[in-house]
């Protein structure tokens, strides 16, 4: 393309920036928030957020900070020793949802603490810290705060198929972010059905997120 000389460059037009939810900070277009099922719990949820699932648009943690009541949702990878004791002070006991894997004192993690059962007869006294990314992203998380390594753990127990078809499993019983806490929840709060409604709405972002997603390619027969 030609100019003559002397012509001006035109400036381009900024694009609009895309409008966005106050509540559930997506797009409006994407927003969430119909999704939204409030519920209380007896046991206090503290959601660690990896900084590259803030913007991740299938991450199901924010979905379950807005519905769950008390919780508060903490974004960081490596957070300041300060600031992690004072996540994890008060008269809650703290546990944290994650498994024990093979392998962890070899990496120099600290051997988590054995749960006490005497805490499970009170589960108002009790904070679940829940690490919200990927296996790898979470792991890693663990492995940079040495505070949560020696933390008591929760073992979930028969939890039922996940329901997160829109996000690749790695393992056969691996859940999303909301299904691992609800299910940890209902374990603690010996409540199968409490959290049934969070669960049904779950699905409903499920599908509201596979609408938004390109179909998959056509399967060869080579």
């Amino acid at each position: 393309m030609h100019t003559r000389s002397g012509d001006a460059a035109r400036p381009i037009a900024a694009q609009p920036a895309r409008s966005q939810c106050p509540h559930c900070l997506r797009p409006q277009r994407s927003c969430i928030c119909q999704w939204i099922s409030p519920h209380t719990s007896q046991v206090e949820v503290l959601i660690l957020q990896h900084p590259l699932e803030v913007h991740q648009a299938k991450g199901s943690a924010r979905l379950l900070h807005l519905s769950l009541s008390p919780s508060q949702l903490v974004v960081g990878e490596q957070f300041e020793a300060a600031q992690l004791e004072q996540l994890l002070a008060g008269p809650r006991r703290n546990i944290l949802l994650y498994p024990e894997m093979p392998g962890e004192q070899s990496l120099g993690m600290a051997s988590a603490q054995p749960l006490d059962p005497a805490w499970l007869q009170e589960p108002q006294q009790l904070r679940l810290i829940v690490l919200d990314g990927t296996w790898r992203k979470s792991r890693k998380m663990l492995y940079l705060n040495p505070a949560l390594q020696s933390l008591p753990r929760l073992p979930l127990k028969a939890t039922p198929p996940s329901h997160y078809l829109i996000r690749k499993a790695h393992l056969p019983d691996q859940l999303s972010t909301l299904e691992a806490t609800v299910y940890a929840l209902a374990q603690l709060e010996q409540a199968a059905q409490r959290y049934d409604g969070l669960i049904a709405s779950f699905d409903g972002f499920v599908a509201q997120q596979a609408a938004f997603m390109p179909p998959l390619p056509p399967r060869s027969d080579n």
